[in-house]
């Protein structure tokens, strides 16, 4: 399945719209996880135990948006976008988009010699 963040797809046609689909996510860190990056945040960069929930939390959402939009019977999703937002102490993530089904345009058959 082919997504993206633009409207459109170069090379291809919508040919229907499905209606949006989304995923969504809402987690915490375990107690080892969150005090273990509160040291690591008192010396500044990256916290690497944030960073692993996040990218777990994005593929999960990607996976259940585009098991929406394969439910509906599109073979693209298209202006797909991630949000993020905090809720106390957890983190919500979405991912979403446009469901379509997309057919590539023809291309012209080469000049007959």
């Amino acid at each position: 399945m082919i997504v993206v963040t633009t409207n459109d797809i170069p090379g291809y046609r919508i040919t229907q719209v499905l209606g949006e689909v989304m995923g969504l996510t809402v987690r915490s860190t375990n107690f080892a996880q969150g005090f273990t990056a509160g040291f690591r945040s008192l010396g500044g960069g990256e916290i690497p135990e944030f960073t692993k929930i996040m990218y777990e939390s994005r593929n999960d959402v990607m996976n259940r948006m585009l098991g929406e939009a394969q439910n509906r019977g599109a073979n693209a999703v298209v202006a797909m976008r991630f949000d993020t937002d905090s809720i106390g102490n957890f983190t919500e993530v979405c991912a979403y988009g446009t469901a379509v089904v997309i057919e590539p345009l023809a291309v012209p058959a080469p000049p007959a010699s």
